[in-house]
């Protein structure tokens, strides 16, 4: 499974840049509202044309594999920002805050996304 860690990360380095992108260009031009969610679309979009051009290289062929590759990204992702909000000494509310809906932030709606983008990507090789 080291191709779809490898796409991850690819994935999480897209992460930081929105986020950048958000908090210095987005924030200041919508609200913070607007801006979140915005942000969070992007994000969206981003993963699934990640997991769509390296749909053959992470070799998507079957809804099964497809599936456990989604369940790894959403795994890291969770063990990720937790672990970084642990590091960091957030609270537990606090790091469960952008799971709220709270002021825009579409959170849960991406992690969906990362879970099922490798299905998607094997259903748009197919057509």
């Amino acid at each position: 499974m080291i191709r779809p860690v490898i796409a991850w990360l690819a994935i999480l380095v897209l992460a930081f840049v929105n986020g950048t992108l958000r908090e210095f260009a987005l924030v200041p031009a919508l609200g913070q509202r607007a801006a979140y969610m915005a942000s969070g679309l992007l994000l969206s979009a981003v993963i699934l044309l990640v997991a769509i051009a390296l749909g053959r290289w992470l070799r998507l062929d079957t809804a099964a594999r497809a599936m456990r590759i989604g369940f790894l990204w959403l795994g890291l992702t969770l063990v990720f920002e937790f672990g970084l909000g642990i590091v960091q000494g957030r609270s537990w509310a606090d790091m469960l805050m952008p799971y709220t809906f709270k002021d825009g932030n579409i959170w849960p709606l991406v992690l969906a996304v990362v879970l099922f983008a490798p299905l998607v990507a094997l259903r748009a090789r197919r057509t």
